[in-house]
């Protein structure tokens, strides 16, 4: 109001009072920014695929997680893990694994503690090069050919050892994943969580416009030079809230419901 009305209201010492508003703004936005992949792990769930040779323990893995038995479990060695093979059926499952390795946001080696690491083991090393891996020694309750030490050699530090069949290791690996997404901890009622890619990026446009208005202070710029990247931050964040709304979230509005 004083900006846009400077000759019935005071501007005195105004630059200085909006200078740490704004910056107090800001760092609240970038919060909302850097929580951003908690907001849509909330809302999405971590991608998460379980790779491992043939028989290291991937569906018993997946019943214990899942809390029932959606995987068939054997005596016999499976043919679903990652390996060369020349079964048109067996290559499907690999070239679909390997693709979904792409978009993870974690990765669950297994690896079945009682057999030597072999040549599978070493492929899928090289295709989980990079992405957020925990390894998963299975099999503790059989005697132990394969030790953390043996992995972290191979260059892995997030390492926890369980039994599928025992269902021994569970809790460590479920704080370990709240540790890795969440630092430690979750908060569903005092936290702001960004959910949707627009939300990010109309606050990415804000804290843009409000660095503008930061930027005016310092360059000692008039005033009103201040409301025009407010009103704009202000704009941005409305297409969050609903108090802006576009002629395109309208047309948006009207083609997908039924407007009476």
């Amino acid at each position: 109001s004083a900006l846009d009305d400077p000759e019935h209201y005071s501007v005195d010492g105004f630059s200085d009072e909006l200078r740490e508003q704004v910056e107090k703004i800001i760092k609240q936005l970038n919060e909302f920014l850097e929580n951003a992949d908690n907001g849509r792990i909330l809302k999405e769930g971590i991608q998460t695929v379980i790779v491992g040779k043939p028989n290291a323990g991937k569906s018993s893995v997946l019943n214990v997680l899942l809390g029932e038995e959606r995987a068939i479990v054997t005596d016999i060695a499976d043919t679903a893990g990652i390996r060369d093979t020349n079964d048109l059926i067996e290559k499907i499952g690999v070239d679909k694994a390997k693709e979904l390795l792409k978009k993870a946001d974690l990765v669950l080696y297994v690896v079945d503690t009682s057999d030597p690491l072999t040549k599978d083991d070493e492929e899928i090393m090289q295709l989980i090069e990079g992405k957020q891996t925990i390894v998963l020694l299975n099999k503790a309750d059989l005697e132990q050919v394969v030790t953390k030490e043996n992995l972290k050699e191979k260059g892995f530090d997030q390492i926890v050892q369980i039994s599928a069949k025992e269902q021994t290791g569970i809790e460590e690996l479920y704080q370990l994943i709240q540790d890795i997404f969440f630092e430690g901890h979750v908060s569903f009622n005092d936290e702001i969580y960004l959910t949707n890619m627009r939300h990010k990026t109309e606050v990415s446009e804000a804290l843009k416009s409000l660095s503008m208005v930061l930027q005016s202070i310092e360059d000692g710029m008039p005033e009103d030079f201040f409301s025009i990247d407010l009103l704009d931050a202000y704009e941005h964040l409305g297409f969050i809230t609903g108090e802006s709304v576009g002629e395109d979230l309208v047309n948006e509005i009207f083609a997908e419901f039924c407007m009476g």
